[in-house]
Protein backbone atom coordinates (compact mmCIF):
# COMPACT_ATOMS: atom_id res chain seq x y z
CA UNK A 1 0.00 0.00 0.00
CA UNK A 2 1.24 3.45 -0.76
CA UNK A 3 2.32 5.82 1.82
CA UNK A 4 0.89 8.42 2.30
CA UNK A 5 3.93 10.71 1.48
CA UNK A 6 4.34 9.40 -1.88
CA UNK A 7 0.53 9.35 -2.73
CA UNK A 8 1.26 13.28 -1.94
CA UNK A 9 4.04 13.09 -4.40
CA UNK A 10 1.98 11.73 -7.16
CA UNK A 11 -0.66 14.27 -7.35
CA UNK A 12 -1.25 17.53 -9.12
CA UNK A 13 -0.27 19.73 -6.03
CA UNK A 14 3.19 18.33 -6.72
CA UNK A 15 3.69 18.85 -10.57
CA UNK A 16 6.59 21.75 -9.60
CA UNK A 17 8.72 18.77 -7.87
CA UNK A 18 7.72 16.37 -10.43
CA UNK A 19 8.48 18.16 -13.85
CA UNK A 20 11.98 18.42 -12.63
CA UNK A 21 12.07 14.60 -11.97
CA UNK A 22 13.87 13.90 -14.88
CA UNK A 23 12.61 10.15 -14.07
CA UNK A 24 9.07 11.46 -13.42
CA UNK A 25 6.89 8.65 -14.96
CA UNK A 26 8.47 6.42 -12.14
CA UNK A 27 7.25 8.23 -9.57
CA UNK A 28 3.79 7.31 -10.45
CA UNK A 29 3.83 3.48 -9.37
CA UNK A 30 2.69 0.53 -11.04
CA UNK A 31 0.76 -1.25 -8.82
CA UNK A 32 1.85 -5.67 -9.10
CA UNK A 33 -0.85 -7.17 -7.74
CA UNK A 34 -1.90 -8.46 -10.98
CA UNK A 35 -5.71 -9.45 -9.79
CA UNK A 36 -6.82 -7.06 -7.90
CA UNK A 37 -9.55 -4.61 -9.03
CA UNK A 38 -9.93 -1.05 -9.43
CA UNK A 39 -12.61 -1.12 -7.03
CA UNK A 40 -10.78 -3.16 -4.48
CA UNK A 41 -7.54 -0.76 -4.86
CA UNK A 42 -9.75 2.34 -4.27
CA UNK A 43 -11.18 0.86 -1.35
CA UNK A 44 -7.52 1.05 0.26
CA UNK A 45 -6.45 4.48 -0.85
CA UNK A 46 -9.69 6.22 0.08
CA UNK A 47 -8.71 5.82 3.87
CA UNK A 48 -5.25 7.05 3.16
CA UNK A 49 -6.73 10.08 0.77
CA UNK A 50 -8.96 11.15 3.31
CA UNK A 51 -6.22 11.45 5.54
CA UNK A 52 -4.32 13.58 3.50
CA UNK A 53 -6.89 16.08 2.59
CA UNK A 54 -7.09 16.27 6.30
CA UNK A 55 -3.61 16.76 6.81
CA UNK A 56 -3.65 19.41 4.26
CA UNK A 57 -6.45 21.60 5.58
CA UNK A 58 -4.85 21.64 8.89
CA UNK A 59 -1.57 22.91 7.79
CA UNK A 60 -2.47 24.69 4.62
CA UNK A 61 -6.09 25.97 5.31
CA UNK A 62 -5.51 29.76 5.97
CA UNK A 63 -2.90 29.84 3.79
CA UNK A 64 -4.15 32.53 0.81
CA UNK A 65 -4.26 30.29 -3.17
CA UNK A 66 -4.29 33.77 -4.82
CA UNK A 67 -6.48 36.81 -5.11
CA UNK A 68 -10.00 37.46 -6.87
CA UNK A 69 -10.45 41.11 -8.46
CA UNK A 70 -13.23 42.90 -10.41
CA UNK A 71 -12.11 41.74 -13.66
CA UNK A 72 -11.97 38.53 -12.79
CA UNK A 73 -15.93 38.88 -11.54
CA UNK A 74 -16.93 40.08 -14.56
CA UNK A 75 -14.64 38.19 -16.79
CA UNK A 76 -16.40 34.49 -16.03
CA UNK A 77 -14.41 33.73 -12.67
CA UNK A 78 -11.25 33.71 -15.24
CA UNK A 79 -7.80 32.23 -13.50
CA UNK A 80 -9.73 32.23 -9.94
CA UNK A 81 -8.36 29.45 -7.62
CA UNK A 82 -11.20 27.70 -5.68
CA UNK A 83 -11.27 24.41 -6.79
CA UNK A 84 -10.07 20.86 -6.12
CA UNK A 85 -9.33 18.18 -8.55
CA UNK A 86 -7.11 15.30 -8.06
CA UNK A 87 -6.66 13.63 -11.23
CA UNK A 88 -5.09 16.49 -13.31
CA UNK A 89 -3.11 20.01 -13.28
CA UNK A 90 -2.90 22.34 -16.59
CA UNK A 91 -0.32 24.54 -15.97
CA UNK A 92 0.48 27.46 -19.06
CA UNK A 93 3.47 26.72 -20.06
CA UNK A 94 3.49 22.88 -19.43
CA UNK A 95 0.40 21.80 -20.24
CA UNK A 96 -1.79 18.81 -19.05
CA UNK A 97 -0.42 16.60 -16.42
CA UNK A 98 -2.71 13.59 -15.44
CA UNK A 99 -1.75 12.58 -12.10
CA UNK A 100 2.27 13.96 -12.65
CA UNK A 101 2.55 12.16 -15.81
CA UNK A 102 2.72 14.47 -18.91
CA UNK A 103 1.07 13.20 -22.55
CA UNK A 104 4.37 11.70 -24.00
CA UNK A 105 4.97 10.35 -20.51
CA UNK A 106 1.33 8.74 -20.39
CA UNK A 107 2.09 7.23 -24.35
CA UNK A 108 5.10 5.69 -22.52
CA UNK A 109 4.07 3.85 -19.48
CA UNK A 110 0.32 3.24 -19.99
CA UNK A 111 -0.82 -0.27 -21.48
CA UNK A 112 -1.54 -0.23 -24.51
CA UNK A 113 -3.57 -3.03 -26.60
CA UNK A 114 -1.77 -6.02 -28.37
CA UNK A 115 -0.22 -4.66 -31.51
CA UNK A 116 -1.14 -1.28 -30.93
CA UNK A 117 0.95 2.00 -29.34
CA UNK A 118 -1.07 4.42 -28.30
CA UNK A 119 -2.12 3.80 -24.75
CA UNK A 120 -5.80 2.29 -23.87
CA UNK A 121 -8.78 4.76 -22.53
CA UNK A 122 -9.48 2.05 -19.29
CA UNK A 123 -5.51 2.31 -18.37
CA UNK A 124 -5.80 6.39 -18.10
CA UNK A 125 -8.91 5.78 -16.00
CA UNK A 126 -7.28 3.09 -13.64
CA UNK A 127 -4.48 6.35 -13.69
CA UNK A 128 -6.79 8.94 -12.87
CA UNK A 129 -8.91 6.95 -9.95
CA UNK A 130 -5.79 5.76 -8.26
CA UNK A 131 -2.55 8.01 -9.22
CA UNK A 132 -1.27 4.46 -9.91
CA UNK A 133 -0.30 2.85 -13.53
CA UNK A 134 -2.21 -0.50 -14.26
CA UNK A 135 -0.50 -3.64 -15.11
CA UNK A 136 -1.83 -5.08 -18.44
CA UNK A 137 -3.91 -7.40 -16.32
CA UNK A 138 -5.74 -4.82 -14.37
CA UNK A 139 -6.38 -3.16 -18.00
CA UNK A 140 -8.08 -6.27 -19.07
CA UNK A 141 -9.78 -6.79 -16.03
CA UNK A 142 -11.24 -3.33 -16.99
CA UNK A 143 -11.90 -4.09 -20.35
CA UNK A 144 -14.00 -7.11 -20.00
CA UNK A 145 -15.52 -5.46 -16.71
CA UNK A 146 -17.40 -2.21 -18.79
CA UNK A 147 -17.89 -5.02 -21.66
CA UNK A 148 -20.39 -6.57 -19.30
CA UNK A 149 -21.87 -3.44 -17.60
CA UNK A 150 -22.17 -1.90 -21.42
CA UNK A 151 -25.90 -3.36 -22.63
CA UNK A 152 -28.41 -0.25 -22.42
CA UNK A 153 -31.93 -1.17 -21.34
CA UNK A 154 -34.65 -1.64 -23.57
CA UNK A 155 -36.77 1.71 -22.80
CA UNK A 156 -33.15 4.12 -23.37
CA UNK A 157 -33.12 2.42 -26.77
CA UNK A 158 -36.05 3.16 -27.89
CA UNK A 159 -36.05 6.49 -26.45
CA UNK A 160 -32.35 7.58 -28.91
CA UNK A 161 -34.43 5.36 -31.92
CA UNK A 162 -37.40 7.86 -31.40
CA UNK A 163 -35.11 10.76 -31.22
CA UNK A 164 -35.36 12.54 -34.80
CA UNK A 165 -32.71 12.64 -36.73
CA UNK A 166 -32.45 16.14 -36.59
CA UNK A 167 -32.39 16.64 -33.08
CA UNK A 168 -28.38 17.43 -32.61
CA UNK A 169 -26.57 14.47 -31.55
CA UNK A 170 -25.52 16.19 -28.32
CA UNK A 171 -28.65 16.81 -27.38
CA UNK A 172 -29.70 12.79 -28.28
CA UNK A 173 -26.18 12.22 -25.96
CA UNK A 174 -27.42 14.22 -22.54
CA UNK A 175 -30.99 12.54 -22.92
CA UNK A 176 -29.92 9.07 -22.74
CA UNK A 177 -27.63 9.94 -20.02
CA UNK A 178 -30.31 11.49 -18.22
CA UNK A 179 -32.73 8.49 -19.00
CA UNK A 180 -30.11 5.68 -17.42
CA UNK A 181 -30.35 7.52 -14.21
CA UNK A 182 -33.99 5.26 -13.73
CA UNK A 183 -30.85 2.59 -12.43
CA UNK A 184 -28.50 4.76 -10.39
CA UNK A 185 -27.64 2.85 -7.34
CA UNK A 186 -26.64 5.71 -5.67
CA UNK A 187 -30.23 7.55 -5.94
CA UNK A 188 -31.81 4.33 -4.74
CA UNK A 189 -29.21 3.92 -2.01
CA UNK A 190 -29.69 8.13 -0.77
CA UNK A 191 -33.74 8.02 -1.32
CA UNK A 192 -34.04 5.06 0.93
CA UNK A 193 -31.55 6.02 3.23
CA UNK A 194 -29.47 2.85 3.41
CA UNK A 195 -26.19 4.42 2.80
CA UNK A 196 -24.03 6.44 5.37
CA UNK A 197 -21.76 9.30 3.76
CA UNK A 198 -18.45 7.94 4.58
CA UNK A 199 -19.80 5.30 1.91
CA UNK A 200 -21.41 7.44 -0.77
CA UNK A 201 -18.65 6.72 -2.83
CA UNK A 202 -19.70 3.15 -3.60
CA UNK A 203 -22.62 3.38 -5.07
CA UNK A 204 -21.19 6.71 -6.98
CA UNK A 205 -18.66 4.31 -8.49
CA UNK A 206 -20.98 1.75 -9.22
CA UNK A 207 -22.76 4.24 -11.06
CA UNK A 208 -20.18 5.67 -12.73
CA UNK A 209 -18.58 2.31 -13.58
CA UNK A 210 -22.02 1.67 -15.26
CA UNK A 211 -22.29 4.88 -17.46
CA UNK A 212 -18.73 5.23 -18.80
CA UNK A 213 -19.60 1.54 -19.66
CA UNK A 214 -22.97 2.57 -21.77
CA UNK A 215 -21.59 5.57 -23.35
CA UNK A 216 -19.61 3.41 -26.80
CA UNK A 217 -23.42 2.07 -26.73
CA UNK A 218 -25.28 5.25 -26.73
CA UNK A 219 -22.77 6.93 -28.96
CA UNK A 220 -22.79 4.05 -31.75
CA UNK A 221 -26.48 4.13 -31.64
CA UNK A 222 -26.87 8.07 -32.12
CA UNK A 223 -24.23 7.96 -35.23
CA UNK A 224 -26.05 4.82 -36.92
CA UNK A 225 -29.52 6.05 -36.29
CA UNK A 226 -28.71 9.98 -37.11
CA UNK A 227 -25.67 9.28 -39.95
CA UNK A 228 -26.38 5.97 -41.43
CA UNK A 229 -29.69 4.67 -41.61
CA UNK A 230 -30.00 3.37 -38.23
CA UNK A 231 -28.67 -0.08 -38.59
CA UNK A 232 -27.58 -1.87 -35.27
CA UNK A 233 -25.71 -4.59 -36.35
CA UNK A 234 -22.22 -4.63 -34.07
CA UNK A 235 -22.43 -4.96 -30.61
CA UNK A 236 -19.98 -4.85 -27.56
CA UNK A 237 -17.13 -7.63 -28.12
CA UNK A 238 -15.82 -8.54 -24.31
CA UNK A 239 -12.50 -9.42 -25.79
CA UNK A 240 -12.00 -6.23 -27.39
CA UNK A 241 -11.00 -3.25 -25.87
CA UNK A 242 -13.19 0.09 -25.17
CA UNK A 243 -11.72 2.28 -27.68
CA UNK A 244 -11.81 -0.82 -30.13
CA UNK A 245 -15.89 -1.83 -29.40
CA UNK A 246 -16.51 1.97 -29.58
CA UNK A 247 -14.48 2.46 -33.45
CA UNK A 248 -16.69 -1.15 -34.03
CA UNK A 249 -19.85 0.59 -32.90
CA UNK A 250 -19.66 3.36 -35.11
CA UNK A 251 -18.70 1.51 -38.10
CA UNK A 252 -14.74 1.64 -38.40
CA UNK A 253 -13.81 -1.10 -36.31
CA UNK A 254 -11.80 -2.56 -39.89
CA UNK A 255 -9.59 0.73 -39.69
CA UNK A 256 -6.59 -0.27 -37.35
CA UNK A 257 -5.86 2.80 -37.78
CA UNK A 258 -8.78 4.65 -36.56
CA UNK A 259 -8.99 1.93 -33.92
CA UNK A 260 -5.40 3.62 -32.36
CA UNK A 261 -6.84 7.06 -33.24
CA UNK A 262 -10.12 6.51 -30.72
CA UNK A 263 -7.74 4.97 -28.23
CA UNK A 264 -5.40 8.02 -28.09
CA UNK A 265 -8.38 10.19 -28.36
CA UNK A 266 -10.26 9.15 -25.52
CA UNK A 267 -6.95 9.24 -23.45
CA UNK A 268 -5.87 12.75 -24.44
CA UNK A 269 -9.44 14.33 -24.59
CA UNK A 270 -10.59 12.81 -20.73
CA UNK A 271 -9.55 15.66 -18.57
CA UNK A 272 -8.14 18.95 -18.47
CA UNK A 273 -8.34 19.85 -14.64
CA UNK A 274 -11.15 21.03 -13.24
CA UNK A 275 -12.05 24.92 -14.20
CA UNK A 276 -13.66 24.04 -18.06
CA UNK A 277 -17.36 24.28 -18.46
CA UNK A 278 -18.12 20.60 -18.69
CA UNK A 279 -15.78 19.19 -16.03
CA UNK A 280 -16.92 22.66 -13.49
CA UNK A 281 -20.72 21.97 -14.31
CA UNK A 282 -20.21 17.72 -13.63
CA UNK A 283 -18.52 18.79 -9.82
CA UNK A 284 -20.96 21.65 -9.56
CA UNK A 285 -24.11 19.94 -9.92
CA UNK A 286 -22.88 16.45 -8.06
CA UNK A 287 -21.91 18.66 -4.95
CA UNK A 288 -25.51 18.82 -4.92
CA UNK A 289 -25.56 14.89 -4.52
CA UNK A 290 -27.13 14.73 -7.68
CA UNK A 291 -25.38 11.37 -8.91
CA UNK A 292 -23.36 10.75 -11.60
CA UNK A 293 -26.27 10.36 -14.50
CA UNK A 294 -27.62 13.87 -13.79
CA UNK A 295 -23.97 15.06 -12.95
CA UNK A 296 -22.89 14.00 -16.51
CA UNK A 297 -25.77 15.02 -18.37
CA UNK A 298 -25.27 18.58 -17.08
CA UNK A 299 -21.51 18.54 -18.05
CA UNK A 300 -22.90 17.28 -21.51
CA UNK A 301 -25.37 20.27 -21.84
CA UNK A 302 -21.99 22.56 -21.33
CA UNK A 303 -19.53 20.56 -23.60
CA UNK A 304 -22.04 21.21 -26.36
CA UNK A 305 -21.23 24.86 -26.16
CA UNK A 306 -19.73 26.76 -29.13
CA UNK A 307 -17.04 27.81 -26.67
CA UNK A 308 -16.04 24.41 -25.53
CA UNK A 309 -16.57 20.88 -27.06
CA UNK A 310 -18.46 22.52 -30.32
CA UNK A 311 -14.84 24.34 -31.29
CA UNK A 312 -13.35 21.30 -32.84
CA UNK A 313 -16.26 21.61 -35.33
CA UNK A 314 -15.65 24.92 -36.32
CA UNK A 315 -12.40 24.71 -37.02
CA UNK A 316 -12.77 22.24 -39.74
CA UNK A 317 -15.47 24.04 -41.22
CA UNK A 318 -13.23 27.08 -41.21
CA UNK A 319 -10.08 24.45 -42.57
CA UNK A 320 -12.40 23.10 -45.33
CA UNK A 321 -13.79 26.81 -45.86
CA UNK A 322 -10.35 27.84 -46.68
CA UNK A 323 -9.31 24.52 -48.72
CA UNK A 324 -12.77 25.07 -50.79
CA UNK A 325 -11.81 29.10 -51.67
CA UNK A 326 -9.01 28.64 -52.68
CA UNK A 327 -9.30 26.34 -55.31
CA UNK A 328 -8.82 22.70 -53.32
CA UNK A 329 -5.17 22.50 -53.88
CA UNK A 330 -2.07 23.42 -52.19
CA UNK A 331 -0.85 26.93 -51.80
CA UNK A 332 1.96 28.43 -50.87
CA UNK A 333 2.51 29.92 -46.67
CA UNK A 334 1.90 33.92 -48.32
CA UNK A 335 -1.60 32.35 -49.49
CA UNK A 336 -2.36 31.20 -46.25
CA UNK A 337 -1.14 34.37 -44.44
CA UNK A 338 -3.72 36.18 -46.22
CA UNK A 339 -6.40 34.15 -45.69
CA UNK A 340 -5.66 34.10 -41.77
CA UNK A 341 -5.61 37.83 -41.85
CA UNK A 342 -9.09 38.02 -44.31
CA UNK A 343 -10.30 36.23 -41.42
CA UNK A 344 -9.06 38.65 -38.37
CA UNK A 345 -9.59 41.55 -40.62
CA UNK A 346 -13.66 40.73 -40.68
CA UNK A 347 -13.54 40.61 -37.08
CA UNK A 348 -13.58 36.64 -36.47
CA UNK A 349 -11.24 34.61 -34.66
CA UNK A 350 -8.94 31.71 -36.04
CA UNK A 351 -10.37 28.82 -34.65
CA UNK A 352 -8.46 26.71 -32.61
CA UNK A 353 -6.04 28.90 -31.64
CA UNK A 354 -5.81 30.14 -28.02
CA UNK A 355 -6.68 29.03 -24.74
CA UNK A 356 -7.71 30.42 -21.50
CA UNK A 357 -4.93 28.79 -19.82
CA UNK A 358 -1.90 27.89 -21.90
CA UNK A 359 0.65 29.89 -23.40
CA UNK A 360 2.18 27.30 -25.80
CA UNK A 361 1.08 24.92 -28.04
CA UNK A 362 -1.36 22.25 -26.40
CA UNK A 363 0.51 18.90 -25.96
CA UNK A 364 -2.60 17.29 -27.14
CA UNK A 365 -1.93 19.16 -30.14
CA UNK A 366 1.37 17.65 -30.79
CA UNK A 367 0.69 14.20 -30.21
CA UNK A 368 -2.14 14.07 -32.51
CA UNK A 369 0.04 15.94 -34.67
CA UNK A 370 2.57 13.38 -34.52
CA UNK A 371 -0.20 10.48 -35.35
CA UNK A 372 -1.17 11.96 -38.42
CA UNK A 373 2.94 12.54 -39.59
CA UNK A 374 3.17 9.27 -38.90
CA UNK A 375 -0.37 7.31 -40.36
CA UNK A 376 -1.39 10.27 -42.58
CA UNK A 377 1.21 12.86 -43.44
CA UNK A 378 -0.36 13.12 -47.01
CA UNK A 379 -3.58 13.89 -46.35
CA UNK A 380 -4.65 17.63 -47.91
CA UNK A 381 -6.33 18.64 -45.00
CA UNK A 382 -3.17 17.45 -42.79
CA UNK A 383 -1.14 19.64 -44.97
CA UNK A 384 -3.09 22.72 -44.67
CA UNK A 385 -3.49 22.40 -40.85
CA UNK A 386 0.47 22.16 -40.78
CA UNK A 387 1.04 24.87 -42.88
CA UNK A 388 -1.36 27.15 -40.55
CA UNK A 389 0.39 26.20 -37.76
CA UNK A 390 3.62 27.33 -39.40
CA UNK A 391 2.14 30.85 -40.32
CA UNK A 392 -0.48 31.78 -38.07
CA UNK A 393 1.32 32.04 -34.47
CA UNK A 394 3.21 35.36 -36.01
CA UNK A 395 0.18 37.01 -37.56
CA UNK A 396 -2.01 36.46 -34.22
CA UNK A 397 1.23 38.19 -32.37
CA UNK A 398 1.38 41.05 -34.78
CA UNK A 399 -2.52 41.30 -34.13
CA UNK A 400 -1.88 41.55 -30.76
CA UNK A 401 -5.34 40.48 -29.18
CA UNK A 402 -4.80 37.14 -28.20
CA UNK A 403 -2.25 36.32 -25.30
CA UNK A 404 -1.68 32.63 -26.68
CA UNK A 405 -1.25 32.70 -29.98
CA UNK A 406 -0.68 28.64 -30.37
CA UNK A 407 -2.92 25.80 -31.13
CA UNK A 408 -5.44 23.87 -28.90
CA UNK A 409 -6.45 20.73 -29.49
CA UNK A 410 -9.38 21.58 -31.30
CA UNK A 411 -6.87 22.48 -34.34
CA UNK A 412 -6.15 19.48 -35.12
CA UNK A 413 -9.06 16.67 -33.95
CA UNK A 414 -11.71 17.24 -36.63
CA UNK A 415 -9.09 17.04 -39.30
CA UNK A 416 -8.02 13.88 -37.75
CA UNK A 417 -11.19 12.24 -37.66
CA UNK A 418 -12.30 13.19 -41.52
CA UNK A 419 -9.37 11.73 -42.97
CA UNK A 420 -10.32 8.31 -41.97
CA UNK A 421 -14.37 8.46 -43.10
CA UNK A 422 -15.80 10.07 -40.10
CA UNK A 423 -16.79 13.58 -41.30
CA UNK A 424 -20.31 14.13 -39.87
CA UNK A 425 -18.69 17.09 -37.59
CA UNK A 426 -22.17 17.59 -35.33
CA UNK A 427 -20.87 14.03 -34.16
CA UNK A 428 -17.61 14.94 -32.78
CA UNK A 429 -18.77 16.74 -29.87
CA UNK A 430 -20.44 12.88 -28.96
CA UNK A 431 -16.96 11.56 -28.86
CA UNK A 432 -15.77 14.57 -26.95
CA UNK A 433 -18.22 13.79 -24.50
CA UNK A 434 -17.53 10.10 -24.40
CA UNK A 435 -13.74 10.36 -23.63
CA UNK A 436 -14.77 13.36 -21.14
CA UNK A 437 -16.85 11.00 -18.92
CA UNK A 438 -13.39 9.25 -17.93
CA UNK A 439 -12.03 12.24 -16.35
CA UNK A 440 -15.29 13.89 -14.66
CA UNK A 441 -16.67 10.94 -13.28
CA UNK A 442 -13.47 9.54 -11.95
CA UNK A 443 -12.89 13.11 -10.29
CA UNK A 444 -16.81 12.67 -8.80
CA UNK A 445 -15.85 9.27 -7.37
CA UNK A 446 -13.42 10.84 -5.25
CA UNK A 447 -15.57 14.06 -4.32
CA UNK A 448 -18.11 11.72 -2.75
CA UNK A 449 -15.24 9.61 -1.00
CA UNK A 450 -13.69 12.80 0.48
CA UNK A 451 -17.35 14.44 1.18
CA UNK A 452 -16.60 17.30 -0.45
CA UNK A 453 -19.48 20.13 0.28
CA UNK A 454 -22.14 21.70 -1.98
CA UNK A 455 -20.49 24.16 -4.02
CA UNK A 456 -21.72 27.37 -3.02
CA UNK A 457 -19.73 30.79 -4.13
CA UNK A 458 -20.30 34.15 -3.18
CA UNK A 459 -21.62 36.88 -5.97
CA UNK A 460 -22.54 40.50 -5.97
CA UNK A 461 -24.30 42.85 -7.87
CA UNK A 462 -22.68 46.00 -10.01
CA UNK A 463 -24.35 48.10 -7.60
CA UNK A 464 -23.06 46.43 -4.77
CA UNK A 465 -19.33 46.66 -6.16
CA UNK A 466 -19.79 50.51 -6.94
CA UNK A 467 -21.14 50.77 -3.17
CA UNK A 468 -17.97 48.54 -2.07
CA UNK A 469 -15.23 50.66 -3.50
CA UNK A 470 -16.86 54.05 -2.99
CA UNK A 471 -16.41 53.52 0.52
CA UNK A 472 -12.43 53.43 -0.06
Amino acid sequence: MASLRATFRLSGLAKVATRHNTLAFTAVRAYSTKHQGLKDRLKELIPEKREEVKKVKAEFGDKVLGETTVDMAYGGMRGIKGLIWEGSVLDAEEGIRFRGLTIPECQKVLPAAEGGSEPLPESLFWLLVTGEVPTKEQVRGLSAEWAARAKLPKFVEELIDQCPKTLHPMSQFSLAVTALQHDSKFAKAYQTGTVKKNDYWDTTYEDSMDLIAKLPNIAGRIYQNVFKHGKHTTAIDPKLDYGANLANLLGFGDKKEFVELMRLYLTIHSDHEGGNVSAHTTHLVGSALSDPYLSFAAGLNGLAGPLHGLANQEVLRWITKMREELGGKDVSDDTIKDYVWKTLNSGQVVPGYGHAVLRKTDPRYSCQREFALKHIPNDPLFKLVSQIYTVAPDILLEHGKTKNPWPNVDAHSGVLLSAYGLVEQDFYTVLFGVSRGLGVLSQLIWDRALGMPLERPKSYSTAAIKAMYAKK
